[in-house]
């Protein structure tokens, strides 16, 4: 498979400028991303909905009370999607990725100390936030700095962390429901951990045209694109990625909303059912192969068999919800191929957007948190009005049709150079370094 970057010019180019930087050995990068992705997706973001029970009846939150803040916090994600996307071209991966990761330690602060619902939802508002910052500066700083060769594999590597921090959130939240502020305290620290090593792994940024030394505004090849895309025409590709998010955040935001819900309703435990989610995060771990199986049978044919699964395991789960091994593969087969298609639109928003992999990644990201946003009420009503099993097929009847939406294959011009399309290392970012 061809990747395009909008990194350095390869193997060959100059060292990268005073700008850039030092070398970033790949592993302390993944190992760093992946930590701040699971304390700000799978700690911060994703761990309300396991603590649900125990918050509403500590503050007094109605069922749409708590939904309300949940629809807040996709708000805050959405809006630091868009704010992060823009944000690191300008300020760097790092600023942006410490920023992130500090949202999740005052969220899940907040939520630990929080004495009345309005600051329990600040709280929830800020993880939201943290979720939305994360991705766009780590996508960026691996387009940025690891080799051409090993981005795909890394950007799935980071991108996995979400399941890693579900599946730390399960036994914290069976260990001490009861004692759920010192569980959101330990979420803070953790997040203050990742935060302090993102800071400390990715390399301070300045853009060329900061530099004193050097010219005002690096030189431009006659017609290349600028490195960010907003205000611009979106590129050859955008719409039919923007539609593939949105169509698979929909389709998953029936588990994601309502499938604790649902696996208890049926007759599961409430241990099994927490148990099926740290099965869920676990599984989400595999999603690190994502770019090995990309780079073999090509981003098409991984995001075909990505929503055929996802609408298996969600159709499964309502069907199997009576059973606790049931809940268990299902949820396991879920948490594997949701992250896994998110791996996929990760590489695939930053081919789109070549020159600005940060923006092609939020954007993407940002599509699929409104897919969810505006799919969760209805899935909802449609759960009151029918049960929900029709409410789950419906919601695999749209992953089966958003399998037909994935990536057209290119061809290439022949005689052209596999880094056709990338910008000069003296053009736009550094060369690429830790090999």
């Amino acid at each position: 498979m061809t990747r395009h970057h909008a990194d350095g010019a390869g193997p060959a180019a100059a060292p990268p400028s005073s700008g850039a930087g030092a070398a970033v050995p790949a592993v302390r990068l993944a190992a760093a991303g992946i930590s701040l992705i699971a304390a700000c997706y799978g700690l911060a973001r994703f761990a309300y909905g396991l603590f649900v029970p125990v918050l509403s009846a500590e503050f007094g939150l109605s069922a749409a009370a708590a939904g309300a803040i949940a629809s807040a916090s996709y708000a805050g994600y959405c809006a630091a999607v868009l704010a992060a996307s823009a944000a690191t071209p300008r300020w760097g991966p790092r600023a942006v990725a410490v920023a992130a990761g500090g949202a999740a330690t005052a969220g899940t602060g907040l939520i630990a100390a929080a004495p009345a619902a309005p600051v329990l939802a600040v709280g929830v508002v800020l993880t939201g936030v943290s979720s939305g910052a994360a991705s766009p500066p780590l996508a960026g700083a691996v387009a940025r700095w690891v080799a051409p060769e090993r981005s795909d594999r890394v950007q799935s590597v980071v991108n996995s962390g979400t399941g890693l921090g579900v599946m730390v959130s399960g036994p914290v939240a069976l260990l001490f429901v009861q004692e759920w502020r010192l569980s959101w305290a330990a979420f803070a620290c953790a997040a203050a951990a990742a935060t302090l090593w993102a800071a400390a792994v990715i390399p301070a940024h300045r853009p060329r045209g900061a530099d004193r030394t050097g010219p005002r505004r690096a030189p431009r090849r006659r017609g290349a694109a600028r490195p960010t895309p907003l205000g611009a025409p979106l590129p050859a590709g955008a719409l039919r990625l923007l539609a593939a998010a949105g169509a698979m955040g929909a389709a998953s935001s029936a588990v994601w909303t309502f499938g604790r819900d649902v696996a208890v309703a049926q007759g599961a435990s409430a241990t099994a059912s927490t148990v099926m989610w740290i099965v869920l995060g676990a599984a989400g771990l595999l999603g690190a192969l994502t770019g090995d199986v990309a780079a073999r049978a090509g981003l098409g044919r991984a995001w075909t068999g990505g929503m055929l699964g996802l609408a298996a395991a969600t159709a499964g789960l309502v069907l199997v919800s009576g059973t606790t091994p049931g809940i268990h593969v299902a949820g396991g087969l879920f948490g594997a191929v949701y992250i896994a298609l998110t791996g996929v639109l990760l590489l695939w928003g930053t081919q789109v957007y070549r020159t600005a992999p940060a923006f092609g990644v939020g954007a993407a990201f940002l599509a699929i948190a409104v897919g969810q946003a505006a799919a969760s009420p209805v899935v909802g009503l449609l759960s009151d009005a029918f049960g929900p099993a029709i409410a789950f097929a419906a919601a695999a009847a749209l992953s089966l049709a958003g399998a037909a939406l994935g990536p057209r294959r290119t061809r290439r011009p022949s005689g052209e150079p596999v880094r056709e399309g990338r910008p000069r290392a003296s053009e736009e970012e550094p060369a690429p370094c830790g090999r």
